[in-house]
């Protein structure tokens, strides 16, 4: 299956074998943070995202988890 994304305005295809794509609920269970941080978060720079035809953002999973890393990596340290 191939799903058509828009980023930066362009149309782009994934195909099955990339990245799944996250939400920002997903995220923010991940994190246990408010829905919106994740889009608080690219506004900062620390993470992509990618818009779907109605502007919503999606996140990749491996960027997601890398940052949970990064994060986890801060509390123990």
């Amino acid at each position: 299956m191939i799903d058509i994304i828009y980023q930066d305005g362009r149309p782009r295809q994934l195909s099955d074998e990339l990245d799944r794509l996250l939400t920002g609920a997903e995220i923010a269970a991940l994190f246990r943070v408010n829905r919106r941080q994740p889009a608080e978060w690219v506004r900062q720079g620390r993470i992509k995202s990618v818009r779907t035809p109605g502007g919503h953002h999606r996140y990749r999973e491996s960027a997601v988890r890398a940052l949970l890393a990064d994060e986890a990596e801060g509390v123990s340290a």
